[in-house]
């Protein structure tokens, strides 16, 4: 029946594919009513500023998806990752492995991008905001707030955006202020108690100075529920507030979010050359963590690499054991063996105690105290009923999607902020200056529980802050009667920041505290031209230089001194000792030096002091050409390349003796296309087929305890993707799009290679030579018919549906199997009625309306014992009264 559908879809695609496109320039350069052509008759001229000057969509020799704010209001658009059904090739999630928080992008564009939120880790597609680079995937999941357009650029975008957009950029223009008062709003109710406010009031303040702010008060329950675990030994479990976190807020369902943000823009334009735009903006978004659940428990050793030094025969993690080498599998042996069993096992000390049994110490600083908790050593065989544990497995799986035994950590709090200055001044008719200047703040905090149980097997939290200083001069202009268009410029960027993290395995067998500093100062210059010497032919050469330092310090450690522990080095308290019980260390050699502990003044810092320092220089060029058969029609063909900045990493829990680094990633891409518009403005044609080296490819996968970053190998992209819009008649228009993906590795590091499908490990197919990159589905495809009625009493009824399909997506490198995100088929739709006098419209509407259900993101942290993975929202609802005054 799918299968019969989608060739379906794919036949009336294949007569008319559209891309969703209605938008206006934003900038200062060009002001214009997109909407009147089309009321007129005819598809809306698209105004974007892609190559840094205002342009019809359709000059401009770049794939590009473009989006205007009506119609991301039309199709119930609230967030960037909402984007991603509506794009060919884009893939855009909220929230990322183990972040606990919405307010996290994982942004993929044909095939290339970051799933990971530290800030050691620099996201691989460009958020924009009016201009300004964001330079963290937290934060990234913007709220799309009185938005002018929206500009998906594909493909490498290092000569003209810079680095990290090496996927591409995603480019937000915010609405000016107009030069007449109007305020536009709406109230939104809808299911699990949606209540949401907008507003945008524009307020002219003189013949010359105009402003505008803009409101936005959201909120909805989560839709996860927690339940209790049907099992009273759960009572004998300590609270998660026991162990060192960030936070302990824990409401009794998760995806719950509560969002305040304001807007406000001062333009003051004279009239004359010059002009300037002054904006800020706040945002406070807080509420559950982002919906986790439990989808399976692992104790099978075998495949899965334990810690460095953990695979110990006559020890807890005795590989030849049935408990395994992960944590949660220590933690059931603890707690089901007899005293003689654990000695035998020489665990004593393994199982004596957990929580902070040590001071936690930043770069030298105490920062959390010790906390040290009863031994659950032989609770469960010591004849006492009463402090019985429940043992960590599969009884913890929940039937139901949307409900969870967990108890701890649940929150998310996100403040996000920043102040900016947009300076536009013409030198001469032909050729104009531009600064754009700004500095952004913000505080994150998250903290989720992992392993779906009332027990503390795997709790996530974390603490980042943040700032950011930018400056960016642009220098556009023509030359030679409009035949050379020139842009110039130079750009200076600065963040400095740090992130801590907390995370608690098996009742804090092992306790990471995990504080890290990071600071990067980057400047770059470019230029690029467009020549079209005859009407036939257009040539393009563009250039970046770009050059970067960045300074990191760890210092990551482990307050339940798990080491110490597992090789003899603690007594039966769990204390260090200076030599080993059991002789592990040679005469005369400590604990900590045996076991290559870097710092000697904190035995339980596992990561190497001091400060460490890269420096990264990289060109990026690029070269196209165009040509003209017609008034309307575009043939294109470009080479460009793009990188992404290097960097450490971090999560480690063993002892390092040298701060572990990774290299940029690169990608060369070609590219050709069309773009059409025919039939007198009925029908918009875009297309374009492309190929992509990418080299040593920056992706988190699992090692032992750690999510690990690293150059995992090369790969190679090819693909297409084809938009259109039609518009046979007034009433109606069908916007649709399709994009084909074929990306796969060529080349891999042995680390990361796991055993195939028909190999041991059951759970995975494996990262191999030829498998398909995460994040990527082999096809995406989207339709959406827009039916306008005029009514007699002068009123309007629009009809809008949109339906979406995209492919199989693995989203873990490993292709973990209950991670994969099967085929997924999401139908969305709305009803909108707009009065006579156009004063005020009443919109009902319903997304995923068919209830399709499927995993967003996810770990399998095979260490902790657990995968576990988020879910979408089901079928939501809702109503919509909007005024426009």
């Amino acid at each position: 029946m799918r299968t019969n559908f989608v060739h379906l879809c794919g036949t009336a695609m294949a007569l008319a594919i559209s891309v969703p496109a209605v938008a206006q320039d934003n900038d200062g350069t060009q002001q214009q009513d997109a909407e009147a052509p089309a009321r007129q008759g005819g598809i809306s001229t698209i105004v974007v500023t892609a190559q840094k000057r205002a342009e019809n969509v359709q000059d401009v020799p770049i794939a590009i998806s473009a989006f205007g704010g009506e119609q991301l209001q039309d199709r119930a658009v609230g967030e960037v990752s909402e984007l991603a059904a509506l794009a060919p090739n884009v893939s855009l999630d909220s929230s990322v492995p183990f972040s606990g928080s919405t307010a996290v992008l994982a942004a993929y564009i044909r095939g290339i991008g970051s799933d990971d939120f530290a800030f050691n880790i620099d996201p691989g597609v460009g958020i924009y905001v009016d201009g300004v680079y964001l330079a963290r995937s937290v934060g990234a999941n913007q709220d799309l707030l009185d938005v002018e357009r929206i500009e998906i650029l594909k493909g490498p975008q290092g000569t003209l955006f810079g680095r990290n957009t090496i996927g591409g950029a995603i480019s937000i223009v915010t609405r000016d202020p107009a030069d007449e008062f109007r305020f536009r709003g709406d109230v939104t109710v809808g299911s699990y108690n949606r209540m949401q406010a907008r507003g945008s009031m524009d307020i002219p303040l003189s013949d010359n100075l105009f402003s505008s702010v803009t409101f936005n008060i959201s909120s909805r329950d989560g839709f996860v529920e927690r339940v209790p675990f049907p099992d009273d030994r759960r009572v004998n479990t300590p609270s998660f507030t026991s162990y060192a976190a960030v936070g302990y807020d824990s409401p009794d369902t998760e995806g719950a979010q509560d969002n305040r943000t304001i807007r406000g823009k001062l333009l003051y334009d004279p009239g004359s050359s010059f002009r300037i735009t002054l904006n800020g903006d706040y945002t406070y978004s807080t509420g559950g963590a982002a919906s986790t659940l439990l989808l399976a428990t692992d104790f099978v050793p075998g495949p899965f690499a334990p810690p460095p030094g953990a695979s110990i025969p006559g020890t807890a993690f005795d590989p030849t054991q049935t408990q395994g080498v992960l944590f949660a599998g220590v933690y059931n042996f603890c707690i089901g063996s007899t005293p003689q069993e654990i000695a035998a096992r020489n665990a004593t000390a393994l199982c004596a105690g957990t929580g902070t049994q040590f001071p936690s110490q930043a770069f030298g600083t105490i920062t959390t105290p010790v906390t040290r908790l009863p031994s659950f050593a032989s609770v469960n065989v010591d004849g006492n009923p009463d402090n019985d544990r429940i043992p960590y497995d599969n009884r913890f799986l929940s039937p139901d999607i949307d409900q969870s035994y967990a108890t701890g950590n649940n929150f998310s709090k996100l403040k996000n902020w920043g102040v900016g200055a947009v300076i536009d001044l013409d030198i001469t008719p032909d050729i104009a200056l531009k600064s754009i200047t700004a500095y952004r703040k913000q505080s994150w905090q998250s903290g989720a529980d992992l392993d779906g149980s009332p027990i503390n097997s795997l709790q996530v939290s974390f603490d980042q802050r943040q700032w950011q200083l930018s400056e960016e001069l642009q220098l556009t202009g023509t030359l030679l009667d409009d035949s050379l268009n020139f842009v110039v410029g130079a750009y200076y960027f600065k963040e400095k920041g740090s992130l801590r993290d907390y995370v608690t395995f098996a009742e804090g067998l092992l306790q990471v505290d995990g504080p890290n500093s990071l600071e990067t100062e980057n400047y770059a210059f470019f230029g690029q031209i467009d020549y079209r010497p005859i009407e036939l032919i257009g040539i393009t050469l563009g250039g970046r230089y770009t050059h970067e330092d960045k300074q990191f310090e760890g210092g990551q450690q482990d307050l339940n001194g798990f080491n110490y522990r597992l090789f003899g080095c603690a007594d039966a308290n769990g204390n260090i000792t200076p030599d080993a019980q059991a002789g592990f260390a040679p005469p005369g050699v400590t604990c900590q030096q045996a076991l290559s502990y870097p710092d000697p003044t904190n035995p339980i810092r596992v990561y190497p002091p001091g400060l460490n320092e890269l420096t990264f220089n990289n060109f990026s060029p690029k070269v196209g050409v165009q040509l003209y058969p017609a008034d309307d029609i575009m043939l294109y063909g470009s080479w460009s390349k793009g990188y992404k900045t290097g960097g450490w990493t971090t999560r480690f829990t063993n002892p390092q003796l040298q701060a572990q680094s990774y290299e940029p990633e690169e990608a060369e891409t070609w590219e050709v296309g069309i773009k059409s518009t025919l039939l007198d403005r009925r029908l918009q044609i875009n297309a374009a087929a492309f190929t992509t080296d990418y080299s040593d490819i920056q992706l988190n996968f699992q090692n032992g305890t750690s999510p690990t970053i690293g150059n995992v190998g090369d790969a190679r992209i090819k693909g297409f993707e084809l938009e259109t819009v039609s518009q046979p008649v007034d009433w109606f228009t069908l916007n649709a799009s399709v994009g084909y993906i074929d990306a796969t590795y060529t080349a891999l590091d042995p680390l990361v290679s796991l055993p195939s499908v028909s190999g041991p490990n059951p759970l995975q197919a494996g990262a191999v030579i030829g498998a398909p990159l995460p994040k990527t589905p082999k096809w995406q495809f989207n339709i959406s018919p827009k039916l306008e009625f005029d009514l007699g009493n002068g009123g309007q009824v629009t009809i809008i549906g949109d339906y979406s399909h995209a492919s199989t997506v693995y989203n873990d490198v490993a292709r973990t199997f209950l991670l994969t995100r099967g085929p997924t088929d999401i139908v969305n739709g709305s009803i909108t009625y707009d009065s006579p006098d156009r004063l005020w419209s009443v919109s009902v509407g319903g997304n995923n309306i068919l209830d399709e259900r499927y995993i967003t993101t996810g770990q399998n942290n095979a260490a902790g014992g657990s995968i576990f993975g988020t879910y979408n929202r089901p079928a939501t609802w809702y109503v919509r009264l909007g005024v426009d005054i």
